[in-house]
């Protein structure tokens, strides 16, 4: 470790240095304006980021501006501790940890607080987001070049910490070359304005700066390789009086080392006004990475490169008509000042290429392909297989014409080590990304880990690369930096360091004087054994810590201006806060199941209140590259939690809703409920009686259940039914009458009954009391849950033969039985014969009745997909039956926010409308005379309690023009 501070982060980590913590937490309170969290929650959110690493700090302090920055160092220095700051959380080499006090900078100090468009600069602070800056920039047709994939939640003070690039470094180069001017504090307190020249620096520091580059000339012009991803190390190059001792660009890439940064000005560059996507097909990814440096004499905005082995089935076969022919891609962009001129640059790249290409010029289609791109971060730490691939050579660099060379031997070193990856990235520039999967969970794994990581290392320096060519070293890389520069060098470096940092004080551990990279793993803290829980987690082992060590912080959910109809994380981005993201609820389990900074498992009031603000809406489990499933871990916790405990009203009164509803139906009761629901002071002693939020009415009970409709009404002639393979004499549908469409909505189910039998199918009811079990499992009864579930298997299971659907209307209840029913009964095959049987309303008539053709409605629509739906179900057959009737225009992305019971209980009502506020309302205020649809009964519920329309279940609206045809 550094100076003396070194002493004080081992005695720390040997519990000997924890009474500094109540005194610390004292001291700072008082001296900073911003926000002292020393909670456990608070800890425990910080003690990782995107890497295998953890630490745990003592404190977070979220400052509200320099002056804070320099209040909460002096403290710190005061009082022997050290310091690391952090931005997104998002740095893949462990850099981001601490054990002294994490430096939050993304609550407060995250605005673009200038742009001149003349000049091409921007002024930020250090928690701005990048997309941020890039909207604001975008607004005068310029852009910041430097653009990682994690662009919707990394920061600019994290970019200049790690000196990141993204995608479009080839044109417009790192964080380095795009930095202008830093404004930095010292933990000594030094404050410095830095630039090029050593002027305005603090006299000690600019004499020292000085003479150790001019006393190392020779050395500092020949050490350092010649490439344009040599991230790993500090820059001291740039010193060089012929490069201008440029001491900023010195400073990016110092990982939070030397000084904190508060502020920075950065050039901006012209945006593109077209841009044009050429993708050439290979037959692997060696012959990509050959031709990727040739294809730099066109120009290129970016030439990124994939294998087949990334992609994935799925996803190949959803972009099939996108990907040319091949086992590997390169992604080719070109811009230009028209659509055309874009296109005709891509076209010349294509006829370059004696292989299959293709050029793209539709921007959905694009966008498509760079998602593909822009997941991998997450996608590449599951394999094909279901196997864990982790980090720790994430992104070495060699130079672009050796790259193909390097792949093929890099492939031969994991063959001998028996390890697998998906090798992906920044081609054009030689950067190569890659998880593998080491096992760090066993001491023979992490030891091969280790020797993995040397050979490595010395392969890519055989090759003349960087051990780091975008994310940094942190701790999975720098104790191996003398194998890339020499020992003369690397004490060069811990010179540099102590110029800075005397004391020791900054991000102790990285760069210089390090860790062993085979510390710290996240992984240690973990139980051994699998931990006993109720769902299956089949994609997990049947191990709930496997299933949370999934989230691998890349943190996609903290993501707050996301185009498109994306719908995690709902409650953070209306909060803003961590602990109310996925990536925060993640962590907080992780470390329950540590149980060092969280020390009261399944008891844990620190992860009930985290996940109280879930919305179990499943957004995660589609939109999180890894397939995070927070809505499970969430049922999971909740039934231990409450184990032999009273639970909330609310769990009784609305997870126990279809015991009540058929009750209430059973003895004809519907109008009197309705009437006490309405009587004001009645009504508000029930609602505080069920835990139900006072603002929200409560919904009307039919006066005839949809069951007791479907069997007394009168014999109906279907039209001849197509010709579709099915048992003999056999219903042609099983119709599930799921809770809401049987007590609150069974004009939904009257309304399909009438389209299937127009399509000349012949709906059958699977009889009366069977249940999803949804409610019980989203407020975590799941003993009960598996009971209904079973009752359900027991009379549904015997009509499933011959591979028969079951048409679910409501989309919640539809992934229950998709999803969480196989997930409780894992070991009852019937489960996964329902599981498979299900189908959407529109997905069972596309399927089962392609023929038919829907009435035309011919009418602009507007609502909401229902968050279940997108992600569980999908929704391409919805869409595709909507623009067969003539409904025009998008639902709503994002989740209502009424979600089941959630926008009912006690205490979220707030949150609740904010969710609504962030996509669905503001659709529909702008399209006043549209039709409004909406499968989901919350949706329908919430849109009519918020915005006093009527939203209607698709079935009804072509019911309805069914009727009058």
């Amino acid at each position: 470790m550094g100076g003396h501070m070194g002493g004080h982060v081992d005695d720390r980590r040997e519990g000997v240095h924890e009474g500094v913590h109540e005194e610390l937490r004292k001291a700072l309170d008082p001296a900073v304006r911003g926000t002292v969290d020393f909670s456990p929650a608070g800890r425990a959110l910080v003690t990782m980021d995107a890497s295998n690493y953890r630490r745990v700090p003592l404190g977070v302090v979220a400052p509200r501006d320099a002056d804070d920055v320099a209040a909460a160092l002096a403290v710190c220095r005061e009082h022997g501790v050290p310091v690391t700051p952090r931005g997104g959380g998002t740095s893949i080499a462990g850099q981001a940890t601490g054990e002294g006090v994490v430096l939050d900078f993304t609550r407060y100090m995250n605005a673009v607080t200038g742009i001149d468009p003349q000049e091409r600069t921007a002024v930020v602070q250090p928690g701005a987001v990048l997309d941020d800056l890039r909207a604001a920039a975008a607004a005068h047709g310029l852009t910041f070049g430097p653009d990682p994939s994690t662009h919707g939640r990394c920061t600019l003070g994290g970019m200049i910490g790690n000196n990141a690039c993204g995608a479009h470094s080839v044109a417009w180069g790192t964080t380095a070359d795009n930095v202008r001017g830093l404004d930095v504090v010292t933990y000594a307190g030094e404050r410095a304005r830095l630039g090029q020249g050593v002027e305005g620096l603090p006299p000690r520091l600019a004499d020292g700066l000085r003479a150790l580059a001019d006393g190392h000339l020779a050395l500092l012009r020949t050490g350092f390789p010649v490439l344009p991803r040599r991230i790993s190390g500090y820059a001291l190059d740039a010193l060089l009086p012929e490069r201008g001792r440029d001491v900023a660009r010195a400073f990016t890439g110092s990982e939070g080392t030397l000084g904190v940064v508060t502020g920075a000005t950065v050039r901006l560059v012209e945006l593109p006004r077209a841009r044009a996507l050429a993708v050439l097909g290979f037959a692997d990814e060696g012959g990509a990475a050959d031709a990727a440096a040739a294809l730099l004499v066109h120009g290129p905005l970016t030439v990124e490169g994939m294998a087949a082995d990334l992609v994935g089935d799925a996803a190949a076969g959803d972009l099939a008509g996108d990907l040319p022919a091949g086992a590997a891609w390169l992604f080719v962009e070109t811009g230009g000042a028209t659509e055309a001129e874009a296109a005709a640059r891509a076209g010349e790249v294509c006829r370059s290429h004696d292989g299959p290409s293709r050029v793209v010029t539709r921007p959905g289609e694009q966008r498509a392909l760079w998602r593909l791109r822009e997941d991998a971060a997450g996608t590449a730490t599951r394999l094909p297989d279901g196997g864990e691939a982790w980090p720790g050579w994430e992104d070495c660099a060699v130079p672009p014409e050796r790259l193909g060379a390097y792949l093929r031997a890099f492939r031969e070193l994991l063959a001998a080590h028996g390890l697998r990856g998906a090798p992906y990235g920044h081609f054009g520039e030689g950067c190569v990304h890659v998880r593998i999967d080491f096992d760090l969970t066993s001491g023979e794994g992490v030891r091969r880990y280790r020797r993995f990581s040397g050979e490595l290392a010395d392969l890519v320096v055989a090759h003349g690369g960087s051990l780091s060519g975008e994310h940094g070293d942190g701790q999975a890389r720098a104790e191996l930096l003398p194998r890339m520069y020499g020992p003369e060098l690397v004490a060069l470096f811990g010179r540099f360091k102590d110029l800075w940092d005397p004391d020791g004080g900054l991000n102790p551990g990285m760069l210089v004087r390090p860790y062993r990279l085979d510390e710290n793993l996240r992984f240690d803290v973990l139980p051994r054994r699998p931990v006993d829980v109720e769902f299956g987690y089949p994609d997990d082992g049947g191990d709930f810590g496997t299933a949370v060590r999934r989230c691998v912080g890349v943190a996609k959910c903290r993501e707050t201006a996301r185009p498109g109809a994306g719908v995690m994380c709902p409650s953070y981005r209306v909060t803003r806060e961590e602990r109310h993201s996925t990536r925060g609820r993640a962590r907080l389990l992780h470390e329950m199941l540590a149980g060092e900074v969280v020390t009261d498992g399944w008891r844990s009031e620190e992860v009930r209140e985290a996940l109280d603000l879930c919305l179990s809406c499943k957004g995660c489990r589609s939109d999180c590259p890894v397939g995070v499933d927070m809505a499970t871990y969430k049922a999971e916790f909740l039934n231990r939690y409450y184990a032999g405990r009273l639970r909330p009203a609310a769990h009784y009164a609305l997870g126990g809703l279809p015991v009540w509803l058929r009750a209430v139906a059973a003895v004809r009761a519907a109008p009197l409920v309705n009437a006490a629901a309405s009587a004001g002071v009645l009504a508000g002693a029930g609602k505080r009686l069920a835990g139900v939020a006072p603002e929200r009415g409560i919904p009307e009970l039919a006066r005839e259940p949809f069951s007791r409709w479907f069997a007394r009404r009168p014999p109906h002639a279907a039209p001849e039914a197509p010709d579709v393979p099915e048992a003999p004499d056999a219903p042609d549908v099983i119709l599930w009458p799921d809770t809401f469409t049987e007590h609150f909505a069974p004009s939904v189910g009257r309304a399909a009954v009438r389209v299937l039998e127009a399509a000349g199918r012949r709906p059958v009811l699977p009889g009366n009391g069977i249940c999803c079990g949804l409610t019980w499992v989203s407020t975590g009864r799941l003993d009960r849950a598996r009971t209904v579930m079973r009752r359900t298997l027991d009379r549904v299971a015997p009509l499933l033969g011959a591979g028969r659907p079951l048409v679910v209307l409501e989309p919640s209840c539809a992934a229950t039985l998709r999803t969480d029913l196989p997930e409780l009964l894992h070991e009852d095959p019937r489960a996964r014969q329902l599981s498979v049987s299900v189908r959407t309303f529109a997905q069972y008539l596309e399927e089962f009745a392609p023929d038919w053709e829907p009435p035309r409605i011919d009418r602009p629509v507007v609502g909401q997909t229902h968050c279940h739906q997108h992600a569980v179900l999908g929704d391409a057959a919805e869409r595709r039956l909507r623009e067969r009737a003539g409904l025009t225009g998008e639902l709503s992305g994002g989740c209502c926010g009424l979600a089941g019971n959630f926008g009912f209980e006690q205490g979220h009502y707030e949150v609740s409308v904010a969710c609504a506020e962030e996509q669905l309302l503001p659709s529909l205020r702008e399209g006043p005379g549209k039709l409004v649809l909406a499968d989901g009964f919350s949706c329908r519920t919430q849109i009519g309690q918020l915005a006093g329309r009527r939203a209607r279940h698709l079935a009804e609206v072509l019911g309805e023009g069914v009727g009058r045809e």
